[in-house]
């Protein structure tokens, strides 16, 4: 199949096309998954391209566009991807590792200090 026509052609007006660039970059490449689309030359890369420069002409806000993108495509599209209360864990994660690590290396050093001073 031939490529979108939007796909490699820039829209005529600069404003536009400087708002289409500014979200395509912040959009994966799910095919590439290391690359925005704006950098991928992956088919699918060039077929989102063209969706993001057809609805800024169109008019659409670029957060409109992601948020389809993200109800397509599913959260791992966009490099922002945005809070839910699913991800809470993730980042609580860390903490509650480090808060019992703490809680553990503090138990053996009192338990070794013990043991030196002879109780």
């Amino acid at each position: 199949m031939p490529p979108a026509p939007l796909a490699y052609k820039q829209l005529d007006d600069p404003a536009l096309e400087a708002k289409a660039q500014g979200l395509m970059e912040t959009l994966r490449c799910l095919k590439c998954q290391s690359q925005s689309i704006a950098d991928s030359d992956a088919p699918m890369a060039g077929d989102m391209r063209h969706q993001v420069r057809t609805r800024i002409a169109a008019g659409e806000e670029p957060e409109a566009i992601r948020t389809w993108l993200v109800e397509r495509y599913g959260d791992y599209v966009s490099y922002a991807p945005q809070n839910k209360p699913i991800m809470w864990p993730l980042f609580a994660a860390p903490l509650v590792i480090l808060l019992l690590a703490v809680i553990l290396l503090r138990g053996r050093f009192r338990s070794a200090g013990k043991k030196e001073s002879g109780e």
